[in-house]
């Protein structure tokens, strides 16, 4: 049972990172994606899902 629950905490790990990058890359404003990424950080699960529902869209890309 514990190796289910190791799986799924990997997978939201990696929507999160996903999220961030996703969030970092868009066109909002600074503060918009620091509040969108501590938000993320913060609630990893339901941050992740009101992202998905109401973050900000990709604008540009995310040039590292």
């Amino acid at each position: 049972m514990g190796i289910e629950y190791g799986v799924l905490g990997l997978i939201i790990l990696i929507l999160d990172i996903w999220a961030i990058i996703k969030t970092l890359g868009s066109s909002a404003s600074d503060v918009t994606k620091l509040i969108w990424v501590l938000v993320i950080l913060v609630l990893p699960v339901l941050g992740l899902i009101a992202w998905l529902i109401a973050g900000p869209k990709s604008g540009g890309r995310l040039t590292v």
